[in-house]
Parts: C-alpha cells; sequence; structure tokens
C-alpha cells in the first residue's frame, strides 16, 4: 500500500510516526529486544508519539527474524504459520554503538548511537539489505470509517505497520507466488491477497508473502492476512512492506546460491512433499462444462489406446456430480447409473481416477441439512450460516477449523476412496469471505482468508495419506498459502487458448518455483475458448515438460484428434518422451524433496554466476540437466540462450533430438521447429538416467535404464535410481567417474550412452 506522495509528502489523511532512535535494548542467550522511537532531541520527544519493540530472533541457521510490534495488548487470534526452528546457532556481540547478531553466514548489524538507528544484514559479499532512514514506522490513516472527528479525543486511525528494505544498484526481485506478470518484480505493486482472477491479470490464486533477491537472499513476511509490497514502486530504492495492524515479522533467508535460499526457507516453512511415480504420466479430463457420460468417456479412452498414446489418469471434473449439489460427493446416476462399476471398469484400464471437489455445499446438496444443523458450515456474526450465489446456489463454505467438520468432509472423501479414487482435484478456497463472519475456533477473518487455502488442502492429503499412505498420495490444488508445498500438487487454474496464455503460465509456473514449491503443471491447451492447432501442439511439448501434464478445458474436450491426427501424433511422442525420462524425474523431485529446488528451474537459479539468465522468462531448466525453450509462436520460430556453465571446459551443450548438434555457452540461438522437435538441450558434464523400456512411469526401474552422459566426466557423478513405488526411497546408487574420453559400454549393468563426443 503506498503511503507518500513522493519522497517528501505524505498522502492525504495519513499519519506515520517514523523510528529514528534506539532507546534501550536486552540481550537474551539467542535474542535481542529494542525500543524503537522517533529522533530525540530533549526528554520532551519521548511524549505523545509511538515506540515500536523489535525482537530479533533466528530461528535456523542462515536465516534472522525481526518482530516489529507497535501496540502489544491486541488479541492473537491467529491463525499463524507454522514454522521450524532450533536453537544454539545465534551469535550476539554488543559494544558502545552497535549490536551485531550472527546466523551462519548471515549477520545483523544494527546502529545503536543516539538518533543513528540503523539496520544492515550481511553476508560473505558484504550488504544485503536493511534498514536505512525512515524505513520503520507505524502508520496512521484518517481516511478510513474507523476515523470519526465526534470522537475527539478519542480519535482513531486504520493502523499499519510499515517496514521498509534496502534495494542495491542492478538488484532483481522474484517470487511471491503464482504471478502471471513480469517475471522480475521490481516496479510492481503486490498484495497478498489470494483472488480467483484466471492468470491474466495481478490477482493470484497462490500468493506467498516471500520474495528472492539476485543479491543472495530471500524475504519471507509472517502474516497469513493481507500483506502489500511496493517492489520499488513507491520508493525507488526500497521495497515497502505494510501489514494492517499492530505487528509486523519478517525473515531474512540468506544463502550463498539462489538454490540455498529455497533450501532455507523450505526448512523453516516445510519440506516439500513426494508424488507417486503414476502422477507423472498423462492425465486427461472431462473438461469442465462439456456434456458427458460412461460412453463419451470410454470413447476417449479407447481413441487414447487406439493411438499408443499412453494415459495414466482420467479425471472426473465439476459434472460428474449433478448440477445445483457441489459438493454432494456423489456420482450423477443420470449420467452415471453404475458409478462404482465403471470406476472398477477404468481400473481394469490401469488407469488411476481422480475427481474435482471444493470446499463449499450448495443449499440444494443433501449434505446441506446435516452441515447446518451440526454447524460443520463458516457463520455470520449472529449465528447464522454464512451464504451467497455465486458459483452455487445457497453455498456455504466449511468450517475446518472445527474438527467435527474436518472429521465429517474427509468421511465424504473415504466414501470416494472406496469406490477406488485415487487423487482429488482441490479446487477453489479463495473466495473466503472475511467480513462479519465467524469460525469455529475464533480465527481471525481477516487471517483465515489465505490460510484457508492451506486448511482446505492440509485436510484433504491428510485424509488421503491416512488411507493410502503418504508415496501413493497427491492433490491438484489451484490455491495454496505458505507451507503448502507439503501438499503437492498445484496447478495454474484458468488461462486462456492463446500463446500469450502459455507464457504467462510458464512465468506463474517459475515464480511459484521461486516460492518454495517444486511441481507445477498448467492446463495443456488452455481452459477458455478452444485452442487452433498448432497452439494445442506447442502447448502439449510444453505441458509434457512440466513436472505434471494435464489435458484440460472449459466448454471444449481436450482429446487430440479432435484438433487434427497431427495432433496425435505430436501428444504420442512427448509422453512417451516423458515416460522414458521417469528415472531422471524421479531423482530431480528426490532432489527437491530433501533441499526445495524445483523440477522447472528459472535459468539464474541453476546459473547464478551467468548474469544474462536472471532475465529469462520464456526458458527454464527441467531438473539439473535439460535446458527447455518453448515455442510460443505458430511458425514454429524460437529465441533462447545458452548459459555459461561451471561445466564449459567438460564439452557443450547439444539437442536432445541431434546428438550430432552442438551449441556454445554464453550465445543466443534463433532457430524453427516443426512440431516434431523443440530447444531441449543436454547440459555438458551431465549424467540423464533414463528408461526407453518403461511403457508407465511406474514400471521397473532398472530393467531398461540407461546413463546419457554428455561431455567429459571431471570429478565422480552420483545417480539415485529411485524406487517408483515409494518415491522416498533408492533402488541403487550409481557413482561415475571422472572418466575423461574413456568410453564405457556397461557399466555396474547399466548402459552407458556417451553423445556429445
Amino acid at each position: 500500500m503506498r503511503f507518500t506522495e513522493g519522497m517528501w509528502r505524505l498522502r492525504e489523511g495519513i499519519r506515520i510516526d517514523w523510528m529514528s532512535n534506539v532507546e534501550r535494548l536486552s540481550v537474551d542467550d539467542d535474542s535481542v529486544n529494542l525500543l524503537l522511537n522517533k529522533l530525540q532531541r530533549h526528554r520532551g520527544d519521548t511524549l505523545n508519539s509511538a515506540t515500536i519493540s523489535a525482537h530479533v530472533t533466528s530461528p535456523l541457521e542462515g536465516i534472522i527474524g525481526v518482530k516489529l510490534v507497535h501496540w502489544a495488548g491486541q488479541v492473537g487470534k491467529g491463525p499463524h504459520y507454522k514454522l521450524n526452528s532450533s536453537t544454539s546457532h545465534t551469535k550476539i556481540q554488543h559494544s558502545e554503538k552497535t549490536l551485531k547478531c550472527g546466523s551462519g553466514y548471515l549477520n545483523l548489524a544494527i546502529q545503536t548511537a543516539p538518533n543513528e538507528m540503523d539496520f544492515v544484514f550481511s553476508g560473505t559479499e558484504g550488504k544485503l539489505t536493511g534498514h536505512s532512514w525512515r524505513s520503520i514506522g507505524y502508520v496512521g490513516d484518517q481516511t478510513t470509517d474507523k476515523s470519526r472527528w465526534e470522537d475527539g479525543l478519542f480519535f482513531e486511525r486504520q493502523g499499519y505497520m510499515l517496514a521498509a528494505l534496502d534495494i542495491g544498484v542492478g538488484e532483481k526481485l522474484y517470487g511471491l507466488g503464482e504471478r502471471f506478470g513480469p517475471f522480475v518484480k521490481n516496479g510492481q505493486t503486490v498484495d497478498i491477497w489470494n483472488e480467483d482472477g484466471g492468470t491474466s491479470s495481478e490477482l493470484a490464486y497462490k500468493n506467498i508473502p516471500f520474495y528472492i533477491s539476485s543479491k543472495g537472499y530471500g524475504v519471507f513476511v509472517n502474516n497469513p492476512g493481507k500483506v502489500s509490497l511496493e517492489l520499488q514502486s513507491e520508493r525507488t530504492t526500497r521495497v515497502n512492506i505494510s501489514v494492517p495492524g499492530e505487528e509486523l515479522e519478517y525473515f531474512i533467508v540468506y544463502g550463498q546460491t539462489p538454490k540455498e535460499v529455497l533450501t532455507r526457507y523450505t526448512a523453516l516453512t516445510g519440506r516439500p512433499s513426494l508424488v507417486p511415480s503414476w502422477s507423472y504420466n498423462l492425465w486427461l479430463t472431462t473438461s469442465f462444462t462439456t456434456n458427458y457420460d460412461e460412453q463419451t468417456v470410454t470413447g476417449f479412452l479407447d481413441g487414447f489406446r487406439d493411438r499408443d498414446i499412453p494415459l495414466g489418469v482420467f479425471h472426473f471434473d465439476c459434472f460428474w456430480m449433478k448440477s445445483y449439489q457441489w459438493c454432494d460427493f456423489d456420482f450423477d446416476a443420470e449420467m452415471f447409473p453404475d458409478a462404482g462399476g465403471y470406476l472398477r471398469r477404468l481400473k481394469e484400464r490401469d488407469l488411476q481416477i481422480s475427481v474435482w471437489i471444493n470446499p463449499y455445499v450448495a443449499q440444494a446438496s443433501p449434505l446441506f441439512k446435516e452441515g447446518k444443523e451440526n454447524g460443520y458450515f463458516i457463520k455470520r456474526t449472529d449465528g447464522s450460516v454464512w451464504q451467497w450465489d455465486h458459483w452455487q446456489a445457497g453455498m456455504a463454505i466449511v468450517d475446518f477449523t472445527n474438527p467435527e467438520a474436518c472429521a465429517w468432509y474427509c468421511k465424504q472423501l473415504q466414501r470416494l476412496m472406496d469406490m477406488g479414487v485415487d487423487s482429488f482435484k482441490t479446487d477453489f478456497a479463495e473466495r473466503i469471505p472475511f467480513k462479519n463472519i465467524k469460525y469455529h475456533d475464533g480465527s481471525d477473518p481477516v487471517r483465515m482468508h489465505n490460510y484457508y487455502a492451506l486448511l482446505y488442502n492440509k485436510i484433504v492429503y491428510e485424509a488421503m495419506t491416512s488411507r493410502l499412505g503418504q508415496s501413493q498420495s497427491l492433490l491438484f490444488a489451484r490455491s495454496t498459502a505458505p507451507g503448502g508445498q507439503k501438499y503437492p500438487v498445484h496447478w495454474g487454474g484458468d488461462c486462456e487458448s492463446t500463446f500469450e496464455a502459455m507464457a504467462e503460465s510458464l512465468r506463474g509456473g517459475l515464480s511459484l518455483m521461486l516460492s518454495g514449491y517444486i511441481f507445477w503443471a498448467s492446463d495443456i491447451g488452455g481452459f477458455e475458448g478452444t485452442p487452433p492447432p498448432a497452439l494445442y501442439k506447442r502447448w502439449v511439448q510444453f505441458g509434457l515438460l512440466s513436472s505434471h501434464s494435464r489435458l484440460h478445458g472449459s466448454s471444449s474436450f481436450r482429446v487430440p484428434w479432435i484438433y487434427g491426427e497431427d495432433c496425435s501424433d505430436v501428444l504420442r511422442d512427448c509422453v512417451k518422451r516423458k515416460i522414458l525420462l521417469t528415472p531422471y524425474l524421479l531423482q530431480e523431485a528426490l532432489v527437491g524433496y530433501r533441499q526445495g529446488t524445483p523440477l522447472m528451474r528459472p535459468m539464474f537459479l541453476e546459473f547464478p554466476g551467468d548474469l544474462n539468465t536472471y532475465t529469462l522468462d520464456t526458458q527454464y531448466m527441467f531438473g539439473s540437466n535439460l535446458l527447455v525453450a518453448p515455442v510460443f509462436s505458430e511458425e514454429g520460430t524460437v529465441t533462447f540462450y545458452v548459459p555459461h556453465t561451471p561445466e564449459d571446459n567438460q564439452g557443450k551443450w547439444i539437442s536432445w533430438f541431434d546428438h550430432g548438434k552442438s551449441y556454445e555457452s554464453g550465445r543466443w540461438y534463433t532457430e524453427k521447429h516443426d512440431f516434431d522437435t523443440l530447444p531441449i538441450l543436454v547440459r555438458p558434464g551431465s549424467i540423464t538416467p533414463i528408461n526407453p523400456r518403461l511403457k508407465v512411469p511406474q514400471g521397473d526401474a532398472l530393467d531398461g535404464l540407461e546413463l546419457l552422459v554428455n561431455g567429459i566426466l571431471t570429478a565422480e557423478t552420483v545417480v539415485d535410481v529411485v524406487d517408483p513405488s515409494k518415491t522416498h526411497d533408492t533402488l541403487k546408487v550409481i557413482k561415475i567417474g571422472p572418466l575423461g574420453d574413456d568410453i564405457v559400454a556397461d557399466y555396474q549393468n547399466v548402459k552407458v550412452v556417451w553423445v556429445g563426443r
């Protein structure tokens, strides 16, 4: 939120009490408490003005938190994000004019001399960020309904906590959840507030108050409510962070590489969970408003089988339930008279089954009366059920702060799992009211607006893990909040059927990958509209080089032959390529589980030493070894950059499709591709495990395993062959190298394929 008009003037009706002095401080074993106040000229300045208490802690090594509190008498209703912490890694030193707090290689120096208050966070390369002149303050806004002139002496203003963090020359900022606008966030205004806005606006389904800087640090704002950030937009040298209320807490997360920042951030908020291997296969849905029944669905499945297109998951979208009854968790008997039998028949085709759900219960649902009578829904302050007619007529919202409501909701999910359902698409959870309502546990409705999505996904995910086990559980979720990486997978929401929407989807996915998430998907072909054949084929190429791949639309089907049999050919090739990459994907996902490194990586995340990578948003690394540049044009022209790598002396990048074609590091290339190829480049000095014999991702990982080696190996390289049935475990660990120019045809009973020699 903007409070100023230029450097010198405040917006009309705004007052800010700026902190300029450390009045006093105390040091505990592992934390610091400071009392901050305004410029002090004489003792009279201590009267009639605000103070802010600052509490400095380090929850984990390499992370320092600062909690700023104006008034401490507020009721902390929650909810609160659950953060991990440890002890005995903080070093505190205090001299006459400076206080220093260190955690690993991260340090905070606070100037405590009179009227010289200054915070400086630094790492091994010097200053990262900090609070300079007029950067910590309490804001009073008298333009809101809260302010009443007739209250006289007791006149009140809406209060905000404001903390401004310095930005250096050339510094670039990223992340803040799945954002579809410019990939580099400098110059933007971002409100952390979940909304159902599609993919072509500044609104976002997945708002994460965490940004990562090109200077080697991240900032996490620990507040589930509405967090407003002015990223070099209000002040050109700062990120202004503001929250309504009386306190603001943020954490500086340090890393000597961007990957290390994500490792520490996910250690704080929760490591990502893994997903079953079958989920990497192709998903097909009924689409949203299309007409379908068992005969239609069976016809689609036969079409895939007859065209030899692998298919792993079939998803039933909203209208598997009767209209006006979402959610009643019952198959529409008119469309599916033998739902249980039909699901068994789908299982006989070796398909996993997914169904769409949301946390709403329409008034026409048989469950509405039961939920109302038992108090399972969010209520208005007068005790009535909160309802509206948007989406579903008279719908209520399940109150997941009520343990009995959670058990009741999970009981409905258990019925479906008993029928053979393997996964749930947890849609919506962004349209959560925050005015004139109350929750069962007394949670603050404003803080619950974003947090609700996290709670919703957690309840459903844990219902699945209790029945299926963690190794076989996953969601397909649209909304989320910090910590939601523990409940995968997430997809990009409602995009249009255009090349521009395909590009914005990639930007959104890459931004989410810089926010602690490792899995992501988009609606292949676009959700709104019907894609022309060229777009369909290009999105198929991109979608099958995403961590998860789902054909989905709104008012039109996404089976390929509708768009031409050549589309079937493209889809077949792309699916089979992804399946043979399964050993590689499982290995890279295991890295993400352990370290928080995503499968789809912005280029600078993998190559922070190449400054040319920091603005790239139309290409990405698929794992550590494969560069992917999707084609965003009908004619097939694509321009991409090949980065410098630490392995430049070990060979050249080579084409996945033509091993005789090489690329120089540090150069731009423009190519034209037909629909059977796109730029996929193999990194020099890399080993990529593949298995061309696999028919499904969950097949035998060792039978047919090959190691694709590009260039010279100058150091030992470890390959983890992950167990497809238990993706947390490895079947075999292969150590190769250094091997120089020696060609090995067989290594530990594994075929080695040398390329780029």
